[in-house]
């Protein structure tokens, strides 16, 4: 091989890599957000007319254990609450993965791709505003 194929070939699997990166980051999003989504299901069914000093049958692999409803929900929540945080980091990685592979393929930055969502206290202050 000459040179120039040589680079070629060296480009063109860079950006195979960068592709797969991105594919591979996407899917992790997919899997933890149907995670998320089965937290949701189970806190939901959770709010049964049942005390909270009840157990709960709670899957753990390939057994079943019974807890305490309200460990259960406290468990689930925390879950959630890291199942968000991961979400969230992956979602910051992909975009910075997106940037990078679209830059080797010589095309421009994505407009208004790391836009963020309002905080809490920003749509407070944006409804607050309105209702003047």
């Amino acid at each position: 091989m000459d040179a120039v194929s040589q680079r070629v070939m060296e480009y063109l699997t860079e950006v195979e890599e960068g592709a797969e990166d991105v594919l591979t980051t996407k899917q992790q999003i997919v899997d933890l957000d149907a995670k998320r989504n089965r937290n949701r299901e189970a806190l939901n069914a959770l709010k049964m007319e049942m005390s909270d000093s009840e157990k709960v049958k709670v899957c753990f692999g390939n057994m079943f254990i019974k807890l305490p409803k309200s460990k259960t929900r406290e468990m689930i929540q925390k879950d959630q609450e890291q199942l968000e945080k991961e979400i969230n980091d992956l979602r910051k990685e992909l975009k910075a993965k997106v940037n990078r592979l679209n830059e080797m393929q010589g095309k421009p930055e994505l407009r208004g791709y790391n836009l963020s969502p309002l905080s809490t206290d920003e749509i407070k202050a944006v409804n607050s505003l309105l209702k003047r």
